[in-house]
């Protein structure tokens, strides 16, 4: 019930909108550094390796671009040893020229683009040998966390065969939304976050 004590006495006031009153953060070009899409320039050295470029775009569940959203890499060099405290096997080569870290805001179009180095093979949970891989976070509007998944590389069809992680899913299709497309000097990787032909993503 509706009482004189419960009517407001001054007009409303309005507060303005900020990034907070979203469902999610709203990432974008401005966002990231300028350069934190080059994972080959962050240090004083030149990294050992094959440059690569992995580009693509986040494409909702209507196939339409998701501008705005932020992408992340983390990856190995091309020893496959980690630049991690937590990756301490002195056998394998410690590049101090690459952090192996690297993000992307996507454009009007959706489009993301990252200049790095293939990486080598790593050893999984449990002993296994994995295919050389880059492991992507995906941060956009909407979601309430973040998406993981993962990219592999055409040129590496044996190692892809044997791949653990590769290996646990069933589903061809969803399997070969994991490897990226050679497209003449880039590497093509777009991700679907849901409807036909979506990424497949990892629980983390």
């Amino acid at each position: 019930m509706a009482t004189r004590l419960r009517v407001p006495k001054k007009p409303l006031i309005i507060l303005p909108r900020t990034l907070s009153d979203t469902t999610a953060p709203a990432y974008g070009r401005g966002a990231v550094g300028e350069l934190d899409d080059d994972l080959t320039c962050k240090h004083s050295g030149e990294p050992v390796g094959e440059r690569i470029v992995v580009t693509g775009r986040v494409i909702d569940g209507d196939g339409r671009p998701v501008r705005n959203s932020l992408v992340e890499i983390w990856q190995a060099n091309t020893a496959g040893r980690y630049n991690h405290p937590g990756d301490d096997r002195s056998s394998q080569y410690l590049d101090e020229d690459i952090s192996g870290f690297g993000r992307s805001g996507t454009d009007a179009g959706g489009e993301f683009s990252f200049l790095t180095v293939k990486p080598g093979p790593v050893p999984g949970p449990g002993g296994e040998v994995q295919a050389p891989h880059v492991m992507v976070s995906v941060f956009a509007r909407g979601l309430l966390k973040r998406l993981v998944t993962r990219v592999y590389f055409p040129d590496e069809e044996e190692a892809n065969a044997v791949d653990p992680v590769l290996s646990s899913i069933e589903d061809r299709d969803l399997r070969r939304t994991l490897i990226a497309r050679d497209e003449g000097g880039a590497l093509r990787f777009d991700i679907h976050l849901q409807g036909d032909g979506q990424t497949a993503f990892f629980e983390f």
